[in-house]
Parts: C-alpha cells; sequence; structure tokens
C-alpha cells in the first residue's frame, strides 16, 4: 500500500496559479466574502448527504433520554449568588424539527437529545439530573441520605439539581459524594452539594480514583491559561446558542458560567473490584485511569444490578486527545478496560449509566453499547498503527481510514465529541509523537515567520486570496483554509484575510458532526471578524478552587510562571511559612530555574515570608497586594523585603485572552 502522494495538494495550486482571475491591469480580482451565518450550497448539500445516509429517523435513544422522566427545574435560569446568569433554562429550545442547513443533520439529533433536561428515574434507587450542564449528576438512595455521583462543573448548577432532587423525591441529607474522574466538569460543583465542614462533622466518605488530586491540579491549574483559552473555543463560550451558533458539545449541551471548587477527596480508591459500602450501598470499583482521564473509575452496583461506566464509555466516541489539550490517552488501554468491564459485569447489568449522556437497559443493550463502545476505541487505534507501520504520516492514516460498519448504526459509536480523524492523529503522536517523520517538519519554521514566505512565492496577497475565494466556491473548504490561514498570519492587519478564513471556518463548523469542532470553528470565525472577547472564560482561578489545591502544587504551578529574564540577582532562597497550615516551603530561586520543597526548618534563607495559605491565595489571585497584607499585618517578612520582592516579580501574570487563531 503506498500513502504518499506524487504531487502534493500545495503543489497543484501553486502550478494553478495561473488561473488565477485578472482584471485588465494585471491586478488580481478577489471577490467579497460572503455574509455571515448563511449555509452555501455546498455545505447543505454535505448535510444532506449526512441525512440519507444515516438512520436519522431511528426513535430508540430518544425513548431512552425521555425514559422516566420526573421533573424539570422551573424558571429561566439557574443563577448565581448576585443574580448573574449562570445557565439559561430555554437555551436550546430551538432544537425542534428538521436540521437546517447550517446545522450537521447527526450533530443536530444528538444535541436534541442532550439538550433534555430534568430528573430522571434509572432505576428505582438511582436518579440523574440531566441537562443544566456539560456532565450528569448521579443521586443514589443510601440508607439515610444521597450518595452524589460527579456534582457537576460549577456549586450554582450542583446546588440547583440537589434541590430539585429534594423537592422531588424529599429531602435528605448528602451521606457520600464520588467524583468519577479528574475532569473539573466531575468535581467544580461539590460545594454546591457539601461543604467541608458537614464532611469532617458527619464523617462523610468523598471517594475518588487513585491520583486524582495530583490529576485535578496539573490539568486545572498547572496547565490551565492555555487549556481554558483553548476550552473557550472548543465549547463555545462566547457564541450564541443558535442553528448558526452553538447547538451543543456533542458531550453533553454545554459549559455553565458559575464556581467551580475543589473539594479534595478523603479516599482515593484504587484497584479492580474493591470494594466500599457508603450509606448501605455496596460499590465495586474498577480503576480505568489512564483512559479517557489520567485518574479514573467505574463502579458497579450489585444490589441493583447497575454499572457505572463513567466518562469511559459515553453515547459518543470521545476525544483520545481533546482540542483544548490534555495528556494524550492510550486508546488500546482504554478498549481493554471497557472489554474488561464487559467481561466481569456485561451479563450482570440490567442498566448501564454513564456521567453524560442517558442509560441504556436491558442486559442485551447493556453488552451491545459495551461492544461497540470497546471496538471504537479498538478501531482507531488499530487501523491508526497499521497505516503506520506501513509508512503513512500522522495526517495519511487518518485521511484513509473509513468509519466502521457499527458506527453507520450504533450513535453512540459517532463522532459527536472526539472523532475518527483527529483521534487517529493522537494515536500516532501516542506512539510516535508530534512529527510526521519528515525531515522538514522536525524544525519547521515559525508560522508567522513562513506565511510571508508562502505568500511572496504564491504571488502575493491578493493572488492567495482569490485562490482561496475560487477554493470556497469549490466547496474546497480545508484547502481554502489553508490558504486564508496563511494570508492571515503572513498579513495580520489584512480585514478581507480575516473575513474569507471565517467565512471559511463557519463553513466548516456547519458541516462538522463533531459538537466541539463546530463551536471551534465557529468561535474561530466570531474572532476573526470581531477581534478577542473580554468575557466567557471558565472560572478556576478562584478563591473555592485554589483553597484545596496542595500547597507544594500550588508552588509548582507558580514555578511553571518563572521568567529569568525578570531576575536581576544573584541565586538565593525565600520561605513561606503558613500559621494556618503549619506548611514550611522553601524555595531555590536561581538563574533558571525555581525549585519549591516542603521543609521542617526553612534554613538560612534571604527573606521569610509568614502569612496564612488563606492568605497567599488571596496574593495569587490578586484579591489582595503585598502592601496591603503588610500593613495590615497578614504579612510579617523577615529579612531582606527585596528578595521576597525579587521572587514575586520574576513570576509572569499571563494575560487570558491572547490570540489563537491569529498571530
Amino acid at each position: 500500500m503506498t500513502y504518499r502522494l506524487a504531487v502534493s495538494a500545495f503543489a497543484l495550486a501553486f502550478a494553478s496559479m495561473s488561473a488565477f482571475a485578472h482584471t485588465e491591469g494585471g491586478e488580481v480580482d478577489v471577490p467579497a466574502p460572503p455574509p455571515a451565518g448563511e449555509a452555501s450550497e455546498a455545505t447543505a448539500a454535505a448535510n444532506r448527504a449526512v441525512a440519507e445516509r444515516l438512520p436519522l429517523a431511528d426513535q430508540g435513544d430518544f425513548t431512552d433520554a425521555s425514559r422516566g422522566f420526573l421533573a424539570a427545574i422551573e424558571g429561566d435560569a439557574i443563577l448565581d449568588e448576585d443574580g448573574n446568569t449562570v445557565w439559561a433554562i430555554p437555551q436550546f429550545d430551538f432544537l425542534q424539527g428538521e436540521a437546517p442547513a447550517t446545522v450537521n443533520p447527526s450533530l443536530w439529533r444528538q444535541s436534541a437529545l442532550a439538550a433534555k433536561h430534568g430528573l430522571f428515574e434509572v432505576k428505582d434507587g438511582i436518579w440523574q439530573v440531566r441537562g443544566y450542564d456539560l456532565s450528569v449528576m448521579t443521586v443514589i438512595r443510601g440508607e439515610t441520605g444521597w450518595i452524589i455521583v460527579d456534582p457537576l462543573t460549577v456549586k450554582e448548577t450542583a446546588a440547583a439539581a440537589l434541590k430539585l432532587v429534594n423537592d422531588t423525591l424529599g429531602e435528605r441529607p448528602v451521606t457520600g459524594v464520588l467524583y468519577t474522574h479528574a475532569h473539573a466538569d466531575h468535581f467544580g460543583g461539590a460545594r454546591g452539594v457539601i461543604s467541608e465542614e458537614e464532611i469532617e462533622a458527619r464523617n462523610v466518605p468523598v471517594l475518588a480514583p487513585i491520583g486524582f488530586t495530583e490529576a485535578a491540579v496539573a490539568e486545572n491549574l498547572i496547565a490551565g491559561n492555555l487549556m481554558q483559552r483553548r476550552a473557550v473555543l472548543m465549547f463555545g463560550n462566547t457564541i450564541p446558542r443558535s442553528p448558526e451558533a452553538v447547538v451543543g458539545t456533542g458531550l453533553g449541551p454545554g459549559l455553565p458560567q458559575g464556581t467551580t471548587g475543589l473539594i479534595l477527596p478523603t479516599e482515593e480508591i484504587e484497584g479492580w473490584g474493591t470494594v466500599r459500602e457508603i450509606d448501605g450501598v455496596t460499590f465495586e470499583f474498577m480503576d480505568a485511569g489512564g483512559t479517557e482521564a489520567p485518574a479514573e473509575f467505574m463502579f458497579y452496583l450489585p444490589e441493583f444490578d447497575a454499572l457505572c461506566t463513567a466518562e469511559v464509555a459515553t453515547g459518543t466516541f470521545h476525544n483520545v486527545l481533546t482540542s483544548r489539550g490534555a495528556k494524550v490517552r492510550d486508546a488500546l488501554k482504554w478498549s481493554r478496560v471497557i472489554d474488561r468491564a464487559l467481561a466481569d459485569y456485561g451479563d450482570r447489568s440490567d442498566v448501564v449509566f454513564a456521567s453524560h449522556h442517558w442509560p441504556s437497559w436491558g442486559q442485551e443493550n447493556v453488552e451491545s453499547f459495551l461492544r461497540n463502545q470497546r471496538d471504537t476505541y479498538r478501531y482507531v487505534h488499530d487501523q491508526t498503527l497499521r497505516r503506520a507501520n506501513a509508512g503513512a504520516t500522522m495526517t495519511e492514516a487518518a485521511e484513509t481510514i473509513p468509519e466502521p460498519a457499527f458506527s453507520q448504526e450504533d450513535f453512540s459509536t459517532r463522532g459527536y465529541y472526539g472523532t475518527l480523524n483527529h483521534n487517529s492523529k493522537a494515536v500516532y503522536q501516542y506512539y510516535y509523537g508530534w512529527w510526521s517523520g519528515v525531515p522538514a517538519n522536525y524544525h519547521a519554521l515559525p508560522d508567522e515567520e513562513a506565511a510571508p514566505r508562502y505568500i511572496e512565492a504564491m504571488g502575493g496577497l491578493e493572488a492567495v486570496l482569490a485562490r482561496g475565494a475560487e477554493a470556497y466556491e469549490e466547496g474546497d473548504y480545508r484547502w481554502a483554509a489553508e490558504l486564508f490561514n496563511k494570508a492571515v498570519f503572513a498579513e495580520p492587519d489584512s480585514q478581507a484575510a480575516k473575513d474569507w478564513l471565517a467565512a471559511t471556518y463557519e463553513q466548516m463548523g456547519f458541516q462538522a458532526e463533531s459538537g466541539s469542532w463546530r463551536s471551534y470553528f465557529l468561535t474561530a470565525a466570531f474572532e476573526l471578524r470581531n477581534g478577542l472577547p473580554d468575557s466567557g472564560a471558565p472560572n478556576l482561578g478562584n478563591a473555592d478552587f485554589l483553597a484545596a489545591v496542595p500547597t507544594l502544587d500550588l508552588f509548582d504551578a507558580l514555578a511553571s510562571r518563572y521568567n529569568p529574564e525578570k531576575l536581576s540577582r544573584e541565586p538565593f532562597a525565600v520561605a513561606f511559612a503558613f500559621s494556618d497550615t503549619g506548611e514550611n516551603i522553601r524555595v531555590e530561586v536561581g538563574h533558571d530555574v525555581i525549585v519549591p520543597r516542603s521543609v521542617a526548618e526553612v534554613g538560612d534563607t534571604a527573606a521569610t515570608l509568614n502569612m496564612t495559605r488563606a492568605d497567599f491565595n488571596r496574593l495569587i489571585l490578586r484579591e489582595a497586594g503585598v502592601p496591603q497584607l503588610v500593613g495590615s499585618g497578614a504579612l510579617v517578612i523577615e529579612g531582606e523585603g527585596a528578595a521576597a520582592a525579587a521572587f514575586l516579580g520574576a513570576l509572569d501574570q499571563p494575560d487570558f485572552w491572547f490570540p489563537v487563531v491569529t498571530p
């Protein structure tokens, strides 16, 4: 099998430069970009073809997504304590009838299913609150109270979900909390259902998978700024909910705009078949770390014949590598874990439910769901490696893998969130790294440096825009995006280049079956046309979250902000003595790195800062400055104040709204 093309698409396009339209004076005629918000005929045709190819009229998922409905939250919105909207209840009400030309009809169907909201009975003793957040909150009846599984993303939606449960089923205390994994939409709302004081006073277990704390901090704090910035594009936080913009993420309706916190677990569970009893309910845990998240577990409830697959198996093909950025995942291990759950629990389960989407009922359906989910990750893994081992590059492998037969019938395996194309690239990256193996790609020029040279070689900006417009009119949007992106990176002040690139991204978004692809393309189009927004960022940098971050982990996060160029003195050491936690952190400040260490005694330092950890959190969040804390007596500096200032002054405070789709 040969994967390398004899003549590249770029070479063909370069050779066809003579086909550009010219005016009599020799200037290239660049047409105006099309209006925003309209599907081209090529996009409408592509979406019609999807509708003709898939059994979209099948009502099985709609029956399951509506089954057991009991009640919904009344009112138009879930609000925060200041009256701001955290979640608008009717925001996806437009998802009715047939899909318009601006939405892939398969994604329209998935989004309509995920938008069904309310309290649903899974089985007597198990309920789910769905449709008010990206994730699903599961509630299990214990002997004396509610056991909460995955308390959503923010405390406001979690509190509203629990209120719906108590109002409908009768009020009970929370007697257990489970985080299935270390992504914020599964633990961030914990303070909406319970407080640390309640946990301690009533000895409430808070269980999470082994490695949870480390993974939660690494993904949401150390790598958080860029990840959150790209999450804005991935989830479409800054653009409307409409048939021309966001229709859902594919994994769930969307992200709420509230307060994400972190309550640390009282125990991290490891092993397969590990048993814990919580409020009279038996849980058999299955370690699934290294699949969808670095730290994750599933569990089986023998008293209910019910299997929870967390986010390992959901109603979509998931991400092996997300567009927001995360550690690449092991698709082979993912498949093996699902297979083991199928072997151990498939024939014992009457229902399978997850942390997203809706359950599947009946032992035969449970096994079919698990089998097809298993095969999805196995398929992308094996077919990528088969092609790679025959010489395919990352892109070549991804382009040549066809959809598996089962994805034509089982919608839970379709790419509503992850896709076959980018997951294949993730598998390649997992084994072979970030480059294709072609030497020119190993040390390629940055886009900002290469783009002007491409534009010059291709005849100048107007020539490139004209050729891109031709590609657009032909419905060749991927090639048009290549051309227009080069133009934007070469001439970032050219609004014509931005508008054409935005128009191209818009058509790519309108055709996308993946909700995250759609939102990424359409948010990029918005930013190209309107510039950077200043609202809609996820709220992980807050006191609720930082309060639970282990102190040494917090200093490791600060170390990733150390800018050696800002240090104007010889290496030294500073120490932080936190009176409320009894911790001492010694920080060696060098020419190139800073190294924090937890110590019993701070030793010889240039300066020691005596304060509470709570006040240090305020300092990091810029809720208080050094002069204010010193003036109030909350901060006492022993030794050189200049050394303390030098350390703190060498820490970058990165902007959040930096450009992603432009230079």
